[in-house]
């Protein structure tokens, strides 16, 4: 949410913060919505006094002996007047209080002004790239050919209990994508300083409105028939743990971590990544949530960004960091490094994980403030959020990195404990 504020005074500032985003200029139509609801304010306001002033002087005139009835009668009509007035200006006032947040909670962030200009993801900029891609000596293949030639993963029957873009993984596979989550949360939680959460999967809407998925995105997402929404990450409830909270400086930044199932309707990616475990409706995920004091968010960010791809070397997967463009960059995000992991069947790069420094967008949005150090000054904190990682398709990942031409998988070294010691994934 922005600060109506800061748009008054500097309208073509933000106009060519919106035009970055492909949206026209839109400044001027908040102001004016703005100064409709004040106008309507104040006018509500003169005539609650003037009501005050009427009843006083007619309860001082209905005490006094020798009042005029008449006086009393025409006082009585303005009050009644008044009243009228005062249920249409106050309607008006929320009716222009309602348009406005009705803009300003469909308006993306402000982008970063190191964030590129461009379109589409192909404006995205390799900032670096780690580690090798694997070489064979025989025709790599993907992971869905691995998992169903060695029996461990079965599409056909998640299809016949759920639907499309499900999964049923078997035996060493499951243990596998376990091991994997397992590792990446043991990670976060024993070496970066992060706080293991267990949280809720179904949330409530006002949930979803902080972290910005709400009313824009409702689309993608799954709701249940009582009125909760299905997590579509855990970055959902575990940045809304700071909202309508008040957090002093010195517990900031606050570090959370969860591994959760998430939930997504994968509306308008029909025909994209229909085989295979790429998209799914149903998958799980670690997500690092930092809540930070503004002066943090810069070195938070790169820090958080740290702490995913420690995941991908540990694991000993090639991966990228991009930061990606004024098209590519999601609606709350101000800046976003997108993780990605090299693929040798696909023979391509795919993301593995987005962290996202959103400013103070989502913290208007839900009220999460801080305290600083003078124990008097309130601000808004930043928020930031980040896979650290998506578990299927590290899972993905391993299998098609690990390959062997048998058709086996390798166990990396870091998951081996999690498996009884376990080296090789085999039918």
């Amino acid at each position: 949410m922005h600060d109506i504020r800061a748009i008054r005074a500097e309208p073509e500032a933000f106009d060519a913060a919106m035009a970055r985003r492909g949206l026209p200029p839109i400044a001027q139509e908040l102001l004016a919505y703005n100064d409709r609801r004040r106008d309507a304010e104040q006018r509500y306001q003169e005539i609650q006094t003037r009501r005050k002033l009427v009843g006083q002087k007619v309860g001082s005139l209905k005490q006094a002996k020798s009042s005029d009835d008449r006086e009393i009668l025409d006082l009585q009509a303005e009050a009644l007047s008044l009243r009228e007035m005062s249920n249409s200006v106050e309607r008006d006032a929320l009716g222009a209080s309602y348009e406005l947040n009705s803009r300003l909670e469909t308006l993306p962030n402000i982008l970063d002004a190191d964030v590129p200009d461009g379109r589409d993801e192909s404006a995205n900029v390799t900032l670096k790239t780690w580690g090798q891609a694997p070489e064979f000596d025989f025709t790599p293949r993907q992971h869905f050919e691995l998992g169903e030639a060695l029996g461990l993963m079965d599409f056909a029957g998640a299809a016949k209990i759920a639907g499309a873009r499900f999964t049923v993984l078997r035996g060493k596979l499951a243990r596998l994508e376990r091991a994997l989550g397992q590792f990446m949360i043991d990670l976060h939680t024993n070496e970066h300083g992060y706080e293991e959460m267990a949280v809720p999967s179904l949330v409530n809407d006002a949930a979803v409105y902080g972290t910005s998925q709400l009313p824009k995105f409702s689309e993608d997402l799954f709701r249940t028939t009582d009125g909760r929404w299905l997590i579509p990450t855990a970055e959902v409830p575990l940045t809304n743990m700071a909202a309508a909270e008040i957090t002093p400086q010195a517990s900031l930044p606050w570090r959370m971590t969860a591994l959760t199932d998430c939930f997504r309707s994968e509306a308008g990616s029909a025909g994209r990544d229909t085989r295979g475990m790429l998209r799914q409706h149903q998958f799980r995920k670690v997500e690092m949530v930092s809540i930070t004091h503004p002066e943090q968010s810069d070195a938070e960010h790169e820090r958080m960004t740290r702490c995913a791809e420690t995941v991908l070397e540990r694991l000993g997967l090639s991966y990228r960091r991009l930061l990606l463009c004024t098209g590519d960059t999601g609606f709350g995000s101000a800046r976003t490094f997108d993780l990605e992991v090299w693929l040798p069947g696909q023979q391509a790069w795919r993301e593995i994980s987005s962290c996202s420094n959103m400013r103070d967008f989502q913290a208007r949005r839900m009220n999460a403030r801080f305290r600083a150090a003078d124990g008097k000054t309130l601000g808004f904190a930043h928020t930031l959020n980040g896979s650290g990682l998506a578990v299927g398709r590290a899972l993905i990942a391993v299998m098609e990195t690990y390959q062997q031409a048998d058709g086996t998988i390798r166990v990396p070294e870091a998951l081996r404990p999690y498996l009884g010691g376990l080296e090789t994934i085999s039918a």
